[in-house]
């Protein structure tokens, strides 16, 4: 199945992806997000697809796969190939032993064909093509052996950075969590119909232009051994979502800097997992509060 979180003009809902159309299952049952339906199992969300309506995907704006996850875990560093090309930088000798784990705020993620933002505040927007992982069952202390049985899916994301606020201190965090930065989507493609592992290639294309292209065999950590270190210091709910790593040929080592600006057409190509298209917009970055 392809699932997929999107809201009209009336509501917010979830869905099995059909060629043009959604088949909506939260208009058709008590379970309000693709999070909650989790909880339920992927066997119960294809039975409820099975009487559900179906909407046009002409008819729906796209939401983040998972808009409301508890949490976000992403992994740095985590390819050889982008180890390679920040070497001078980092300074390290080494691939990392353990996952370098930072997380993401949920107001930082946006769905398909919604504006990634462009700070007001800064013009270091950098794309990172990486694979999302979207957990399946409540996972604690799992295997690594074990780790893909609690996975439900897959789906392309873009960890787009804001590259001088993560350098302002040894924490990369600040330069992570700005509005609408992760590009999440278009759906997910459940695993029992994603490709194998060492089939999923992800292609980062800015402007009609291949910047990065990722193939799962560029991990330094794989995605169970990844789970399963996540497992140990944090529970896995359904819909957390894992991130595993970018590739090489992010922006911050062109020279000179290969920057996302306003009016770029930034898209992560999965193949058989869709491709997550943003057009890239400036943040009006308006004082609020009350």
């Amino acid at each position: 199945m392809q699932l997929a979180s999107f809201h009209t003009a009336e509501t917010s809902s979830y869905g099995v992806v059909k060629a043009d159309k959604i088949l909506d299952i939260g208009a058709a049952s008590s379970v309000p997000t693709l999070r909650e339906a989790l909880e339920n199992g992927l066997d119960w969300i294809a039975e409820q697809a099975e009487s559900a309506e179906a909407v046009p995907i002409s008819a729906v704006v796209f939401d983040p796969v998972i808009p409301n996850p508890s949490k976000v875990i992403c992994v740095g560093i985590n390819t050889k190939s982008h180890f390679e090309e920040s070497r001078d930088y980092t300074g390290l000798k080494e691939h990392p032993a353990k996952p370098w784990l930072f997380v993401r705020t949920t107001d930082s993620l946006v769905g398909h064909d919604q504006p990634i933002l462009l700070p007001s505040v800064s013009e270091a927007l950098d794309y990172e093509a990486e694979l999302a992982v979207v957990i399946g069952k409540h996972a604690r202390n799992v295997s690594a052996e074990d780790a893909m049985s609690y996975v439900a899916g897959f789906a392309p994301f873009n960890d787009a950075s804001i590259r001088d606020y993560q350098i302002h201190t040894p924490q990369i965090t600040a330069g992570k969590i700005f509005p609408a930065t992760g590009g999440f989507g278009p759906w997910m493609t459940t695993l029992d119909e994603a490709p194998a592992m060492e089939d999923i290639k992800l292609e980062l294309v800015l402007n009609g232009s291949v910047l990065q292209t990722l193939t799962l065999d560029d991990l330094i950590i794989p995605i169970p051994d990844i789970i399963a270190y996540c497992s140990e210091v944090t529970d896995l709910r359904p819909g957390d979502v894992i991130v595993t790593g970018s590739p090489e040929g992010v922006g911050a080592f062109h020279d000179p800097y290969l920057w996302m600006k306003e009016g770029d057409q930034v898209v992560v190509r999965g193949g058989p997992l869709g491709n997550l298209e943003n057009p890239v917009m400036r943040d009006s970055g308006a004082a609020g509060g009350s």
